[in-house]
């Protein structure tokens, strides 16, 4: 939105927008725009860059069709995880409970099929769980306590109901779910289609939708949304359900893969989750964030771990690399922040100046 200098405004408003507006076009100086660039396209640019780096040192196995979907294949799950990580966050709230609630998604589907249930009710009702938990978590938040706590405790319960249903064990054989896991359509695995569903409707949802939009606006200032007539207690438990509806779809795809369900609640995906999401520039105070980025972070990770790979380097290091891209990007993105900051207040400060003059 580009605010004009002669209009005129109220002395205070409320804007339920994700983040306060930035001047644009012709309003921008150059090097703001440069800065708002890097910030929201550079994660683009660097998966850029490492392919290219990979594609020289990792020659001739890396750059090709069919390694291309072993990285877009393993940074399927990841993804889906990220992806209900991010929807939390830009909605102001971080949950933490995902490991157990695909966990006990899982273990729900897995002991419905092992009673002669069909595998799309299995599905269906495991998708459901997802749902409800989220639920949970989000009335359970709306009380006044932290989501932080809220989801850890849930993440625990859910991991304990895990373990009962399953007794323990797992429930494998799953085979009637290779369609969504282990098959491949046109060559391409199952899950990348999942993973390309799942971001083209939420990327929607977000940017093109009323209740996309206000989700975000309650990330970026609840108050503000909460003035200006909107429910947004609505909105904070809206971003728990489908957190938790992301959450289940990870615990399946998973299961599909590997035609098991196990009642372990891994803590690699929420890490490996928050690493995608944090590559992607997502502010973690919510309001601000974009779901292809997310997309690349999660590739990013599956990138490196795949280049590694292909050279015999040991997978430990991929970790270490990934941490510090990590460290680095938010140390990028607060240099940016603060730049962005600074030439705005200076650039609006020229301009009264000019005025009063």
């Amino acid at each position: 939105m580009t605010v004009s200098a002669n209009a005129k405004q109220p002395a205070t408003s409320t804007v339920p927008a994700a983040e306060a507006p930035v001047p644009t076009g012709h309003d921008m100086p150059r090097a703001v725009s440069v800065l708002v660039f890097a910030r929201d396209r550079g994660i683009f640019i660097l998966w850029g860059v490492i392919i290219l780096a990979f594609s020289f040192w990792c020659a001739p196995y890396f750059a090709t069709v069919n390694n291309a979907m072993l990285v877009a294949n393993a940074a399927a799950i990841t993804a889906i995880f990220a992806a209900g990580v991010g929807f939390g966050v830009m909605t102001g709230v971080l949950d933490l409970s995902l490991p157990g609630t695909a966990a006990f998604a899982a273990c729900v589907t897995g002991w419905l099929m092992t009673h002669q249930q069909s595998a799309w009710l299995s599905l269906l009702v495991g998708l459901a769980c997802g749902a409800v938990v989220g639920l949970v978590n989000g009335l359970i938040a709306l009380r006044g306590f932290n989501p932080i706590i809220v989801t850890i405790g849930t993440l625990s319960v859910l991991s304990g109901l895990a373990a009962v249903i399953a007794g323990g064990y797992t429930f494998p054989g799953l085979r009637s779910l290779e369609f969504m896991g282990t098959h491949r359509y046109a060559g391409v695995p199952a899950p990348v289609y999942i993973v390309a569903a799942l971001f083209l409707v939420g990327t929607v949802f977000l940017t093109r939708t009323r209740d996309g939009i206000r989700l975000m606006s309650v990330g970026g200032n609840a108050e503000a949304v909460r003035r200006s007539g909107i429910h947004s207690a609505r909105y904070k438990v809206l971003g728990f359900v489908i957190s938790g509806l992301c959450a289940a779809l990870g615990g399946l795809v998973t299961t599909a893969v590997t035609t098991e369900a196990t009642p372990e609640a891994s803590p690699s995906i929420i890490f490996n989750a928050l690493t995608a999401v944090a590559l992607a520039g997502v502010a973690l105070t919510g309001g601000r964030g974009s779901l292809p980025r997310i997309l690349v972070g999660a590739l990013i990770l599956a990138t490196i771990a795949n280049g590694l790979t292909i050279r015999g380097i040991q997978p430990y290091w991929a970790t270490v690399v990934t941490g510090t891209l990590l460290l680095a990007s938010l140390a990028l993105e607060r240099v940016i922040q603060r730049s962005v900051s600074n030439r705005l207040m200076s650039t609006a400060n020229l301009s009264v100046h000019n005025r009063k003059a």
